[in-house]
């Protein structure tokens, strides 16, 4: 770099978070001084300066940084002056890259004041060192990152609550731990979120009916208690997300779930989420909106076959999304249309609801029959099972209890059956790889198998090995944690003795009550055959887009 005798200077200061606990002798201020001063003794000119505050030195795309690098190559200024190093940053690849590559193609003298560094002379002692210190003042930002997630943790583990805001319906409390408090009337509005999920009703559908009234978003009902407009880009509006995400906060249930989220490095500040078992979580530490019960309901209805739709009125009918074709294994699509009764002078319209097989709606009677059944019947059909089952309990509980443990108990040993055939081929098929992998090795030192056949050979059951283990171990810890049927029984009971004088099939009662159901084809000379599927007591429908039908297990006589 050529000398010159006239510097147009651009002054750089920062300062992190971090470093405001060492004091006034980091703060912008005092680097402003430093470096005014300076630069007024050496005569040059000082063009601008620009300030970083509260930003890592580890990421460069802070705004001052930039804007100054743009002026740079722009040529505003020729000079940089930074009060050292560590305060241009502390990514060691990055600093180098700029000191040692872009600023000697734009000519851009560098200087870092007290750590002696001058680019303009190449040979001193300070930048023979300079690559040794930016690697120490890196590793000066990742110790610091490490003491203090250490401090966050313990704090999290002490119980101290660090949001900055609480969720929607709670503020933080006036306690030393500043726990959630629950806050009117932003509370009641979750409650009923949890109580419209638990009656099926989609979060898609409880963003529109909070939308329909004009019920303040979180964040726009935050800036509101302050008095001050939402200064964030948004459309005002609830989005089923939002809902999902507020339906799965445990803070509901009244337990603090910290750290959650962490950043791939010190360098790389991208929020990833972190395994459950590093979580930390403190239970009942504040007043819950919702019960256990309540948020089990809800979780029932998140891994449901069903979500269900709306008609054109808006409603969602009780064994929507809930039927299924037993030939093709689609789901029955709901279908209305528009029937006129009565004279001709008085005529009355109304709509009609049937359902047909998702397929032959979609790609017509090539691919499977309409499976048709008025939806009127099917409620019918389906109401009175549940309630003779009901009668069944109400009329001699403990004969019920040995019928359902009996059907439960038939349904989970099949199942159980296939899956410890599944463990046994696992474990032989591990014990032969255990024998064959050192074979190979044999094999290939006493020349029988040439080297390249033997890698081949090595990598495939090396990498069989591999998922036959995760398979063995996950088949295993299903085995040992096989829910007590009588629990499921149990539960199976409480629930019908709440239906046990219904005159109408409602959403709430079919989707509590009702695994799936599957629906034969209708023929004139034959009866059809509908088989119906209790929650609890039969085989869950695992892949909850297409029955597989070729596993439906058929209820007992």
């Amino acid at each position: 770099m050529s000398k010159q005798t006239t510097y147009n200077a651009g002054i750089y200061v920062r300062l992190s978070q971090e470093d405001m606990r060492a004091g006034e002798s980091l703060s912008i201020e005092n680097q402003k001084l430093i470096l005014t001063k300076y630069v007024a003794e050496q005569g040059w000119n000082i063009i601008d300066t620009y300030v970083d505050d509260g930003y890592s030195g580890t990421d460069f795309n802070r705004p001052a940084v930039i804007r100054l690098l743009d002026d740079a190559k722009m040529g505003k200024i020729n000079l940089i002056i930074v009060k050292d190093l560590s305060r241009f940053g502390r990514n060691y690849i990055q600093v180098g890259q700029y000191i040692d590559y872009i600023f000697p193609t734009y000519n851009i003298r560098f200087i870092a004041l007290n750590d002696n560094v001058d680019t303009l002379n190449a040979n001193s002692t300070a930048m023979d060192m300079m690559p040794i210190m930016n690697v120490f003042n890196e590793w000066h930002a990742a110790n610091t990152s490490k003491k203090i997630k250490a401090v966050i943790e313990a704090n999290c583990k002490a119980g101290k609550y660090r949001a900055t805001n609480a969720p929607y319906g709670y503020v933080k409390g006036n306690d030393e731990n500043r726990l959630p408090v629950p806050d009117e009337p932003a509370a009641s509005v979750v409650r009923r979120m949890f109580e419209m999920r638990s009656q099926g009703i989609s979060p898609r559908h409880i963003a529109d009916m909070l939308n329909e009234e004009k019920i303040l978003t979180p964040s726009d009902y935050l800036y509101a208690k302050q008095g001050k407009p939402n200064p964030r880009k948004t459309t005002h509006l609830w989005c089923a997300e939002r809902v999902r995400k507020m339906l799965q906060n445990p803070t509901y249930l009244g337990h603090l779930v910290q750290m959650r989220t962490t950043t791939v490095s010190h360098k790389n500040h991208k929020l990833i989420k972190r395994n459950e078992e590093d979580m930390v979580v403190i239970k009942n530490t504040h007043e819950p909106l919702v019960s256990q019960e309540m948020w089990d309901k809800c979780r029932e209805m998140d891994n449901s076959v069903s979500q269900g739709k709306r008609d054109k009125h808006g409603e969602i009918m009780p064994l929507s999304g809930l039927m299924y074709c037993a030939d093709c294994g689609e789901k029955m699509r709901l279908g209305w249309n528009n029937t006129t009764t009565g004279s001709k002078k008085k005529p009355r319209k109304y709509l009609r609801h049937n359902y047909q097989c998702g397929a032959y709606s979609r790609y017509g009677k090539f691919y499977c029959t309409s499976h048709h059944i008025k939806m009127k019947d099917i409620n019918a059909i389906v109401l009175t099972d549940i309630r003779m089952i009901a009668t069944l309990v109400v009329e001699d509980e403990e004969k019920a209890r040995q019928q359902f443990l009996a059907q439960k108990e038939q349904i989970n040993s099949h199942q159980i059956e296939m899956e410890q055939k599944r463990l046994r081929d696992g474990m032989y098929r591990l014990e032969e790889l255990r024998k064959l992998i050192p074979s190979i090795y044999e094999d290939k030192v006493l020349g029988k198998i040439p080297e390249t056949v033997c890698v081949n050979l090595l990598e495939k059951y090396q990498a069989e090995q591999k998922e036959l283990s995760e398979e063995v171990s996950e088949l295993e810890a299903k085995l040992s944690a096989v829910k007590q049927d009588k629990d499921d029984v149990e539960e199976f009971i409480r629930r019908l003795k709440k239906y046990t004088d219904v005159q109408e099939l409602t959403r709430e009662m079919a989707l509590e009550l009702i695994e799936y159901v599957t629906i034969d084809e209708y023929s004139a000379d034959r009866s059809r055959d509908i088989h119906i599927y209790y929650k609890l007591l039969d085989k869950p429908l695992l892949n909850k887009l297409r029955l597989d039908t070729a596993k439906i297990e058929k209820p007992l006589d």
